[in-house]
């Protein structure tokens, strides 16, 4: 069933864009001092700290049985699995290519809910993710053309298709609290990104700068506390696919952010490739479908 957006939702959804535009940038402040997975590591596992935190002043229920499972699935795909494989590929990838092929996981969400029975197919959706990663090419000069380690560009899509099934997933699992989910979901992945820091060699230190601990407090509070219980409020409201619409969104927000804070360059590319991008989100996530298709 198509759920037509309400207000509160979409203000919630603009949130979660603006709160993970900032992501990115938090992340190249933190790379510059710690080792990435080994910052994931911290980042994820701070994070869940404080949602357990929450939990317990909240007095949340922790789920049990097959809500258990499912979270701690939700959890290895939605940060273990995707950071893991992102971190990997962007160490050869150019970011403007890797941001580009992340803005397919509207495209992937849909194919993936379809096909698990949860959508139907959206001629319009399919339309408005080939307008959105249209805009994030022209905005982030992704090198399309050119040598691409295999291995890298086959990370990044598992990243993609790890990103559209934990939202998949969230649709299909037992309803869980969202503070319930990320905390025990983030605890689960906390465990993966350390152990995957150790095996790589990561240097274990904490920051020395000032810059980047206060990247890694936005990081646990903004970029991951506030920003995936908010996106789980979307889903649980909208469909997948549509919800799945905010990665076309975010990189609108990370090149302001990171013009304003880490001196990147404003160009002509972001007037031209803006308009294309807010074209995809209304065509796939914002735009009230026929009456015909909502019977259906």
């Amino acid at each position: 069933m198509q759920r037509a957006p309400d207000r509160v939702t979409l203000a919630v959804f603009l949130t979660v864009a603006v709160l993970a535009g900032g992501n990115a940038v938090g992340v190249r402040f933190s790379n510059r001092e710690l080792d990435p997975l080994w910052g994931a590591a911290v980042r994820f596992g701070a994070a869940s700290l404080l949602l357990l935190a929450v939990m317990a002043v909240r007095r949340l229920e922790f789920p049990r049985g097959r809500a258990l499972a499912g979270a701690i699935l939700f959890g290895v795909l939605n940060f273990g699995v995707t950071f893991a494989l992102a971190y990997y590929a962007l160490v050869h990838i150019h970011a403007g290519l890797g941001q580009t092929i992340l803005s397919l996981v509207p495209l992937a969400t849909l194919l993936l809910a379809v096909a698990q029975g949860l959508e139907r197919f959206r001629l319009m959706a399919a339309v408005g993710t080939v307008f959105a990663t249209a805009g994030v090419a022209v905005i982030s000069h992704a090198p399309l053309e050119g040598g691409v380690p295999v291995l890298s560009l086959l990370a990044i899509l598992g990243s993609v298709l790890a990103f559209a099934e934990a939202t998949v997933l969230v649709r299909l699992l037992p309803k869980v609290h969202a503070v319930t989910m990320n905390a025990v979901g983030m605890t689960a992945a906390s465990v993966l990104l350390f152990g995957g820091s150790l095996v790589a060699g990561d240097t274990w230190r904490l920051p020395d700068r000032a810059a980047t601990w206060w990247a890694l407090a936005y990081l646990v509070v903004a970029g991951s506390v506030l920003t995936f219980v908010l996106f789980l409020f979307v889903v649980h409201r909208w469909d997948a696919s549509r919800a799945a619409y905010v990665f076309v969104v975010i990189p609108v927000v990370t090149i302001l952010v990171s013009a304003w804070l880490d001196d990147e360059p404003l160009t002509a590319s972001l007037l031209i490739g803006t308009p294309l991008i807010l074209t995809g989100v209304y065509l796939g996530a914002l735009r009230k479908p026929p009456a015909r298709e909502r019977a259906a």
